[in-house]
């Protein structure tokens, strides 16, 4: 890996049965960038995800991280050590604890900064005190950043879905990840809310220096914030280069719209 790359993944495949999910897949993705995946539905982008959140283990491959003390073998880790190594994720489907409030959210987005022992806590000593403060400090810079001063009292369950959406990022964001996985952050959201997460993505990397890599199917957010871009169909890597690069590509087009002749004739008779 060389200094400028966060995130490498090298011939990835996995299996499922007689099901070949993802196919040779390598790419780097470099620090302080908005990498995105992209592609048709079950082109193995998810699953992508769900390789680096070791939520599988892929059938072959490696992917190295570079972690604070030095490189890592993301593959050889057990899930539960992921977001400790400073890998943050949010889900297709909202993963919240619906009956608590956005605060109580977002600080068990915390727990992976947790140092004190259970007497210290018990006893509410000053180092407990003092690491208190520190996770109601970082949350409250989230609930600045994304705008969820008027929620933060509420219970999860009674907020409308582009909220929720907002909220699961902002947990995500609690942990102070180095890299942050967004799984289709505009997922069931309207207009203003997409133009809205756009708007926070980068925000995201501009101030707070998050890189992240992203599965997304909205074009238009795709080209407003990815630095670079990889199309996925069938597992296998179609494409990659900047947003107006892979959506220019032959095999892209034709992967989403038909063959390229299809295309073509389309145009003529619009």
């Amino acid at each position: 890996m060389t200094d400028d790359v966060l995130l490498s993944a090298r011939h990835l495949s996995v299996r499922f049965g007689g099901v070949l999910a993802v196919d040779d897949v390598s790419f780097d993705v470099r620090r302080g960038e908005v990498f995105t995946l992209i592609g048709p539905n079950g082109a193995g982008k998810t699953t992508v995800f769900n390789l680096i959140s070791r939520i599988y283990a892929p059938t072959s491959g490696k992917i190295s991280y570079a972690g604070p003390q030095g490189p890592i073998d993301l593959t050889a880790q057990p899930p539960h050590r992921v977001a400790s190594l400073g890998i943050a994720r949010t889900f297709q489907n909202i993963e919240l604890f619906e009956h608590a409030s956005v605060l109580h959210n977002l600080l068990i987005g915390r727990h992976t900064h947790r140092r004190t022992g259970f007497w210290s806590e018990l006893f509410f000593t000053p180092a407990t005190r003092a690491a208190e403060v520190r996770a109601r400090e970082r949350v409250e810079r989230v609930i600045d950043l994304l705008d969820l001063q008027h929620h933060r009292e509420s219970v999860v369950a009674g907020l409308p879905y582009g909220v929720r959406k907002v909220v699961e990022l902002a947990r995500a964001l609690c942990a102070e990840p180095r890299l942050l996985l967004l799984d289709e952050p505009s997922s069931g959201l309207n207009v203003e809310e997409t133009g809205d997460m756009a708007f926070w993505i980068q925000d995201i990397v501009q101030e707070l220096g998050i890189t992240v890599l992203m599965v997304e199917h909205d074009m238009a957010l795709v080209s407003r914030v990815s630095d670079r871009v990889v199309a996925m169909n069938q597992g296998r890597v179609l494409a990659m280069g900047t947003p107006a690069e892979v959506q220019g590509d032959a095999a892209v087009i034709e992967a989403y719209l038909g063959s390229v002749d299809d295309v073509s004739s389309l145009r003529r008779t619009a």
